[in-house]
């Protein structure tokens, strides 16, 4: 390289501007970048009667976890089953299916709109609306069918696809769909139209008998958050059952202070507890 290329480089680097996607996928906080690009999610009595709810802001990698975190330990149902003399928790819809769902709303959404993706939750069923729509020319037939992938954003999907999230072979309704029928329910409904995408999952009646009244599994009062930093805890907790506070407050950025209060607050509610000493010890996450 010659110095007058070396010269020049730094000034070619300032005139780049950023990607939408990249804003998107790798900032802390996208929404400088494109407004609406974070998820809400909700619990519903009725239509009209929510009873909580929660955002989810950030990049979309870490959107994606965090949505799954929030449903796992805060919205979802589980039904009771005995393996001998061994109770059995199960969500009432399958966590493959529900991540797969997810993804593809987040990959697939119009960002353009500036509208959140939304989540609502039920006794009964979730239902995920996404802000996009289907290819011009595609139907719900082709939806259905075996079809290749045609991402709305390929930028977005790529990265996706190079992270490891999604295989980008047109494949996810069908795994979708399998996922639920191993898992006892039928297939979601897929509710299509101009304003976005809606995709309805309902849970077994007979396995919403059997999960009673154990939702919601938190004592939470209407409107409480649990937050992005306990969700985050809980998430590393699950990663690493041993982490201590020391390793927490590394890695989220916060004083050991900061932690010791977010953990008394996890363990007062009844999202995790702690089994051993404290040195060698470990977490245990409620499921």
């Amino acid at each position: 390289m010659s110095r007058s290329d070396t010269r020049e480089s730094p000034i070619r680097v300032v005139r780049c501007w950023l990607r939408r996607a990249a804003g998107l996928l790798f900032t802390d906080q996208p929404e400088k970048h494109v407004t609406g690009a974070w998820v809400k999610i909700g619990f519903f009595v009725t239509d009209d009667d929510l009873r909580y709810q929660d955002e989810v802001h950030g990049n979309l990698f870490g959107q994606v976890e965090q949505v799954l975190e929030f449903l796992r330990t805060k919205y979802l149902k589980a039904y009771i089953t005995y393996h001998g003399i061994q109770r059995r928790e199960t969500f009432l819809f399958p966590e493959s299916a529900l991540r797969e769902t997810v993804l593809n709303a987040i990959v697939h959404k119009d960002y353009s709109r500036g509208i959140p993706m939304q989540i609502s939750v039920y006794d009964d069923r979730i239902a995920v609306w996404n802000p996009g729509a289907l290819p011009e020319h595609w139907t719900l037939k082709k939806l259905f069918g075996k079809h290749a992938s045609e991402p709305s954003n390929p930028l977005i999907a790529n990265a996706f696809f190079r992270a490891g999230y999604i295989e980008a072979w047109g494949r996810g309704i069908e795994k979708i769909n399998r996922d639920c029928r191993e898992h006892g329910i039928e297939p979601p409904a897929y509710d299509v139209d101009l304003s976005g995408v809606m995709v309805t999952f309902r849970a077994n009646p007979a396995h919403i008998r059997s999960a009673g009244k154990s939702f919601p599994r938190s004592p939470v009062g209407l409107g409480e958050k649990l937050g992005e930093t306990r969700v985050a805890i809980l998430a590393a907790m699950r990663r690493d059952a041993t982490i201590t506070t020391k390793v927490l407050a590394e890695t989220l950025g916060l004083s050991t202070t900061a932690v010791d209060k977010n953990l008394q607050y996890l363990k007062t509610h009844g999202y995790i507890r702690r089994v051993g000493p404290a040195k060698g010890g470990r977490w245990e996450v409620a499921e």
